[in-house]
């Protein structure tokens, strides 16, 4: 990798990718081991290491890693750096409704697999991916720089490329042009807004509750989620040092409960999440600080424009339900690389519409598939009709006893869905 430092009046690349979180990081590191010449845009100063990253004390945001995303992760070379950090497996799944009798559980021996997926700090991921380009001559990065404008436009590149493209302003005065734009700047994308994409959003009316805690019994390799009136409480297992009673929790609950749980001593902090887990892994001692953020559902009307593509939760942003936010992300990047990478060698222009649809045909259904489930969930185990109540208690047990129902269930939570990339395979 380098650093530009020069400041040409326009700067060319074959993608320009805006967003240097591990969505749009995973991206480029695809792009680049194709062999194409691709700009890393970032408004944080420095890339993350792995050697700075890690401490005793788990960071406080994770994501649940399904099996697709681990060997897109090991394709990318980014994985064996994860393990030595902190990649703790869990091999269980569980549950249940505390206003009922409803449950389900799996095992990732009932899956077929050897884990049901990792729980893994988000610092660690990001860390072990800007490893994957640092040494890449092909990429070059813009650290601590601002996006200023983007300007549409057609015919030839500044260099007399006949790819046509966009420009981007940095704030710095750089201009930086390619036939592929892509905008991986979060939920709250600068650059979605600058092309004039809209989003359809839907307000959750939660927010989600994150920290760290030990417990007094082991997590045993299993992941656990109660729903407590319409608020789902997920218990993440998480090892440090061979110690397996720390879990990362996430509590989505009311804006108000919210801000009340998050003011609580520790010690106070504790003990509500230990009883309203029903006290399943004992006592419950906080660790951190609890963080806490608003939960909006977001949905692009459109992933593509010509030379212009979202990815992540530009494109979507989706409740932490399920843990599926990054692992959707994560494969966004993976197919329209794929759909980029093909076109590109074989000589087709890979910025144009007919290229970038291709990767939101295969996205968007499962996109708008996860993000109807998340809410569906929210409105049934939310309600406190009787009958949905009970409805919802029968469909949870015997889906727990139909083999058939918890397979689909099964290779949902894996991410074994749809046709995936040959970088996932």
């Amino acid at each position: 990798m380098h650093t530009s430092t020069a400041k040409p009046l326009v700067e060319c690349f074959e993608a320009v990718i805006v967003g240097g979180g591990m969505v749009g990081t995973a991206l480029c590191a695809l792009l680049a081991q194709a062999g194409m010449q691709v700009a890393l845009v970032e408004s944080q100063s420095s890339p993350l290491s792995v050697e700075k990253t890690t401490s005793k004390l788990p960071a406080p945001r994770v994501s649940a890693l399904t099996p697709v995303s681990q060997r897109l992760l090991a394709y990318l070379g980014a994985w064996p750096a994860m393990q030595q950090a902190r990649v703790t497996p869990y091999r269980g799944m569980q549950v249940w409704d505390a206003e009922g009798s409803g449950e389900i559980a799996f095992s990732a021996d009932e899956a077929g697999v050897a884990e049901l997926g990792h729980i893994v700090e988000n610092s660690i991921t990001l860390a072990a991916l800007n490893s994957q380009i640092i040494d890449q001559p092909n990429v070059t990065t813009f650290f601590g720089v601002r996006l200023q404008a983007l300007q549409r436009a057609n015919g030839h590149a500044a260099d007399g490329n006949s790819a046509r493209g966009d420009w981007l302003l940095l704030e710095d005065g750089r201009q930086l042009h390619a036939p592929l734009i892509v905008a991986a700047d979060g939920a709250h994308s600068t650059l979605r807004e600058m092309a004039g994409i809209e989003v359809a959003s839907d307000d959750m009316h939660q927010h989600a509750v994150v920290t760290t805690v030990r417990c007094e019994k082991p997590h045993g390799s299993a992941a656990r989620q109660a729903f407590i009136d319409g608020r789902p409480l997920a218990f993440l297992p998480l090892t440090v040092e061979g110690d397996d009673h720390y879990c990362s929790i996430v509590w989505s609950t009311t804006a108000k409960h919210a801000t009340e749980l998050s003011e609580l001593p520790r010690e106070a902090l504790g003990q509500a999440l230990g009883e309203a887990f029903g006290h399943r892994l004992g006592d419950v001692t906080v660790c951190d600080k609890a963080h806490r953020f608003p939960l909006v559902q977001r949905h692009a009307r459109h992933y593509v424009q010509p030379h212009f593509a979202l990815v992540g939760d530009a494109a979507h942003s989706i409740h932490p339900l399920a843990g599926q936010g990054v692992n959707l992300g994560l494969m966004d990047a993976a197919v329209l690389a794929e759909e980029v990478i093909h076109a590109w060698q074989r000589g087709a222009p890979w910025g144009e519409l007919s290229t970038l649809k291709r990767y939101e045909r295969r996205r968007r259904f499962d996109n708008s598939a996860m993000l109807g489930l998340m809410k569906g969930f929210k409105v049934l185990f939310g309600s406190h009709d009787p009958a949905l109540t009970l409805v919802r208690n029968l469909g949870m047990s015997g889906m727990n006893q139909v083999v058939p129902l918890k397979r689909v269930l099964m290779r949902q939570a894996t991410g074994e869905r749809g046709r995936l990339p040959l970088t996932c395979r």
